[in-house]
């Protein structure tokens, strides 16, 4: 073997290339990391509004795991006297009726009043759950919201609804019996993805820059 003091140094370009690479994934680690550390801890705090975002509808319209786990936590919320309401978001996806309508089966199955059920049914994305609920929200005055989400997901959503311009706390549904271990890694590690990617969401802060 030749020492290594003697092998050819990499030319600049691949050595641009290796830099590139190193921190491409040290930053994506580095903010998955980050995702987890935020989905684990439970922020609730007294506001005027439970937002509940969506997940998949199986077909015949049977909710996911997700969405039902995603609902009982918010359920629980509103028994608890967090917020006096709850606005369900998501559109239709793969199979009817929308996310929205399943979840509010679900909250009035849960004791929820039907009456304290808001729809929002156009969204198809976490964007769309923010601008979506946002004309909903003003119409209504409400300013501070309470997402529920699950955890890998609530760093971005809290970002997404920062930027529209709501103060926001976030509440993670568990996910504990229904997610492998490997399945939380490779959704928190897309949602890092999907948050390097999106870097203005990275300076979206507290209304009134609190």
């Amino acid at each position: 073997m030749r020492p290594l003091a003697l092998l050819p140094r990499p030319g600049r370009a691949r050595r641009a290339l290796l830099l590139c690479v190193g921190a491409l994934t040290g930053g994506v680690f580095g903010l998955a990391w980050w995702v987890d550390r935020f989905g684990r801890r439970d922020r609730v705090t007294d506001a005027e509004v439970l937002v509940v975002l969506g997940a998949r509808v199986l077909p015949g319209g049977a909710p996911s795991g997700a969405l039902r786990a995603r609902v009982e936590q918010a359920a629980e919320l509103y028994h608890r006297g967090v917020a006096p309401w709850l606005l369900l978001s998501g559109g239709v996806g793969a199979h009817p009726p929308s996310e929205a309508r399943v979840m509010r089966e679900l909250a009035v199955a849960a004791g929820v009043p039907a009456s304290a059920c808001v729809l929002e049914e156009d969204s198809h994305s976490t964007e769309d759950n923010a601008r979506s609920c946002a004309r909903v929200l003003r119409e209504r005055g409400a300013r501070r919201v309470v997402v529920v989400s699950d955890p890998y997901h609530l760093l971005r959503a809290r970002q997404c609804f920062r930027r529209e311009g709501w103060e926001v706390a976030t509440s993670p549904a568990p996910i504990a019996g229904r997610m492998r271990a490997e399945e939380r890694a490779y959704w928190t590690v897309r949602e890092a993805f999907a948050l390097l990617l999106r870097p203005r969401l990275w300076w979206a802060r507290v209304p009134g820059g609190r």
